[in-house]
C-alpha cells in the first residue's frame, strides 16, 4: 500500500492509499499474518448523510478503525481519511496519519497569521527532508531511504496538473494565473523497539506544495497606494506508516504492496464534496463582488448551519492537529543535526507518538492488563476500563469507585491507560 492522491478540482484533496506494481506474495507466518484473504472496509462521511467515502482493503483477520478528518478551518482545510489496521497479535500495523500542512507568502500574504494547526515552516520542504523531521518527531531511527518507483511520482504529478486544467478559463477571466501544484514522494526505512521486539517499518510521504500568484491592483482611492503582486504558498503532507517485527518486515511489505490492496474513493462522494465546496466558494465570490449584505447574511447562515452539523468532528480535528503541531514544533526546535545524531539513541526509546495521534483521531485509547500484559483498544469516552478473565468482554465507567467484581459475572481486572503502543 502506497501513498497516492487525487486532487478534486482545486478546492479539495482526497488522500487515498495505493500500491506498487507487482504480484501478491506469500503472507506472514503466525498470528501476525493472514491467510484468510482480504476484506473491504468503508469509511463514511457523517456530514454528507453518512455517505460512503473511502474503501480500504485490509487482510481479513486484521482489525480496522477509520474516520474522516474534515479539516475545516485548519491549515489543511481538506477532507482526508485517517485509519489504522492492526494484525491479530497487535504487533504489526498500517496507519494513515492526519494530514499536516503549513503556509507562507510574500507581500500581504506574508502578513496573514497562519490558521490553526499549521506547522512552523515558512518554505517548501522536500519529501525526503520532511520524513527526516517525522522520524525525529516519532522517536524512531532513520535507517535508509526507501526508493519509490519514478512512475508513481509522474502519476501523482499528472493528476495534479489535470486537476487544474478545467479551471484555466475561470482564472483567465479574472486575469490570474492558475495555481501551480508540485508533488514530491519519498520513503524511509525506520527502526525502533517495542518492549523486547526489534521493530522495522516504512514511512512514506506525499508532499504537495502549491503556489498562487496574485497580480495586485492599482488604487482608485486618492492617498491609498497601489498594491503590488504577491505569492500565496502552502504545502500539505500525507504520511503512511507500516511496521512490524523486523523478522516479518519483508513479508509485511510484500503483503501490503500487493495490487489487490489498492484503496479507492467513492466517485459519488467525491462529486458531492466538490459540489458543496464549489457552492460555498461561489456564494462567497458573489457576495463579495455584489457587496449585497442580504446575500452575505444568507451565506453566513448556511456556513453556520454546516459548521453546527459537523461541530463535534471539527473541534476534534482541531485538537488532533494542535497536538501534532506542538510535537512537530518541539522537533524543529531541537534541530535536524541533533535529531540525526540521536538516531541510535531514539531507536531504543518507546515508540508512542504515531499511535497516539491515530488513537486520538479515532476517539480510542489503549489500555493494558497488568496481569497478562494484553493491550486493548477501547473507547476514550470513559476514564476507567475493566476487562474480564476471557480478555474479550469489557466494562467502562467514569466512576472511580465502580467495581464489577461481585456485581457482574466473572472475574474483572482494572486496566491501566497507556500510550498507543503500550508504553507507560
Amino acid at each position: 500500500m502506497r501513498v497516492t492522491g487525487i486532487v478534486a478540482a482545486t478546492l479539495i484533496s482526497l488522500t487515498l492509499v495505493g500500491c506498487s506494481s507487482g504480484q501478491p506474495s506469500a503472507v506472514l507466518n503466525g498470528e501476525g499474518a493472514t491467510s484468510g484473504g482480504i476484506r473491504t472496509e468503508v469509511i463514511h462521511d457523517p456530514t454528507l448523510n453518512n455517505m460512503a467515502a473511502f474503501q480500504v482493503p485490509v487482510p481479513a483477520k486484521w482489525h480496522f478503525q477509520g474516520v474522516l478528518d474534515q479539516g475545516g478551518g485548519t491549515c489543511v482545510g481538506l477532507v482526508t481519511a485517517v485509519f489504522r489496521a492492526t494484525s491479530p497479535d497487535g504487533l504489526s500495523f498500517m496507519e494513515q496519519m492526519p494530514m499536516l500542512g503549513w503556509t507562507w507568502g510574500t507581500g500581504i500574504a506574508g502578513k496573514i497569521p497562519p490558521k490553526n494547526g499549521c506547522l512552523p515552516l515558512k518554505t517548501a520542504m522536500s519529501a525526503r527532508d520532511f520524513l527526516k523531521y517525522m522520524t525525529a518527531t516519532l522517536n524512531v531511527a532513520y535507517v535508509a531511504d526507501y526508493p519509490l518507483p519514478p512512475e508513481m511520482q509522474a502519476k501523482v504529478q499528472k493528476s495534479l496538473d489535470d486537476s487544474v486544467l478545467p479551471y484555466a478559463a475561470q482564472y483567465a477571466a479574472m486575469h490570474r494565473s492558475p495555481p501551480k501544484p508540485i508533488a514530491q514522494l519519498a520513503g524511509a526505512v525506520v527502526r525502533y523497539k517495542n518492549g523486547t521486539f526489534e521493530m522495522k517499518g516504512r514511512l512514506e510521504t506525499k508532499v504537495i506544495c502549491t503556489e498562487q500568484y496574485n497580480p495586485g491592483f492599482k488604487s482608485v482611492v486618492r492617498g491609498m497606494p497601489d498594491q503590488p503582486g504577491w505569492n500565496s504558498d502552502d504545502c500539505r503532507a500525507t504520511v503512511i506508516y507500516l511496521a512490524g517485527p523486523e523478522k516479518q518486515y519483508d513479508a509485511l511489505i510484500k503483503l501490503w504492496d500487493a495490487p489487490e490492496m489498492q484503496g479507492s474513493g467513492s466517485a459519488e462522494w467525491n462529486r458531492a464534496v466538490i459540489d458543496r465546496m464549489n457552492r460555498i466558494a461561489t456564494e462567497r465570490m458573489n457576495a463579495q463582488w455584489a457587496a449585497d449584505r442580504q446575500a452575505d447574511a444568507q451565506m453566513n447562515a448556511q456556513a453556520a448551519a454546516q459548521r453546527q452539523a459537523s461541530a463535534q468532528q471539527f473541534n476534534h480535528d482541531q485538537a488532533v492537529r494542535q497536538q501534532m503541531h506542538e510535537q512537530f514544533l518541539s522537533t524543529m526546535q531541537r534541530g535536524t543535526d541533533m535529531s540525526m545524531a540521536r538516531a541510535a539513541q531514539v531507536a531504543n526509546t518507546n515508540h508512542t507518538i504515531a499511535s497516539d495521534w491515530v488513537d486520538y483521531s479515532l476517539d480510542r485509547q489503549t489500555v493494558l492488563d497488568p496481569n497478562t500484559g494484553q493491550l486493548s483498544k477501547v473507547s476514550s469516552s470513559s476514564s476507567y476500563t475493566w476487562i474480564d478473565s476471557s480478555g474479550h468482554t469489557s466494562f467502562q465507567t467514569n466512576d472511580v469507585n465502580a467495581d464489577p467484581n461481585g456485581t457482574l459475572q466473572g472475574t474483572w481486572t482494572r486496566q491501566q491507560v497507556v500510550h498507543g503502543n503500550g508504553a507507560q
